[in-house]
């Protein structure tokens, strides 16, 4: 009797220390997971940013992925679609690029690869990168640009930045093509 109970008491103490070991595995592997790796991977994603009940922008893209590290931020490695709305909910601009990112604590948003900005005039911008500080509330660049005019005035720059509105711009190295009307003058 005493042999049978030991021998029960042997055996769930196995089976313990069996399932426990599986258990500390999944653990350890857990715990070992590198920091690096994404956290929050989404996909078909649309973002709405509002300010007291009004639409101000709309983010669309493909695939978002959180990254978890040190600077937490986020990476859309497939496309980026910005679309900015005015007070009155009507499309200002447009912004696509083939890839982005948007750093939380430095709250920059970095496009790249393909940068387009189109503007309710007609006016189009491109380049292979396009910076927004929202802190400072200025898109920039560093990278060759080119913005051409609805009158098909074309002007190139080495880089350049610009206010929110994307109305006031620097832009280093401006050169191009511009179409007078008559009575401009200069």
């Amino acid at each position: 009797m005493v042999f049978k109970q030991t021998m029960v008491s042997l055996f769930f103490a196995v089976l313990f220390l069996c399932s426990c070991e599986n258990d500390l595995k999944d653990v350890e592997r857990i715990a070992n997971i590198n920091a690096e790796e994404p956290i929050d991977v989404s996909y078909g994603v649309t973002v709405i940013y509002s300010d007291s009940a009004v639409v101000k922008a709309k983010l669309i893209s493909s695939k978002m992925i959180k990254h978890n590290v040190d600077s937490p931020f986020y990476e859309f490695p497939k496309d980026v679609l910005l679309i900015f709305y005015d007070k009155n909910k009507k499309e200002e601009r447009r912004v696509t690029s083939k890839y982005g990112l948007y750093f939380e604590k430095k709250n920059l948003v970095e496009l790249r690869h393909n940068v387009v900005v189109t503007m309710a005039d007609g006016t189009i911008f491109k380049s292979e990168e396009l910076f927004w500080d929202n802190d400072k509330r200025i898109f920039f660049n560093k990278l060759p640009l080119t913005i051409t005019s609805p009158d098909g005035s074309i002007l190139e720059g080495n880089f350049f930045e610009a206010d929110e509105n994307f109305e006031h711009r620097k832009i280093n190295g401006a050169r191009g093509v511009y179409n007078l009307k008559e009575g401009d003058g200069l």
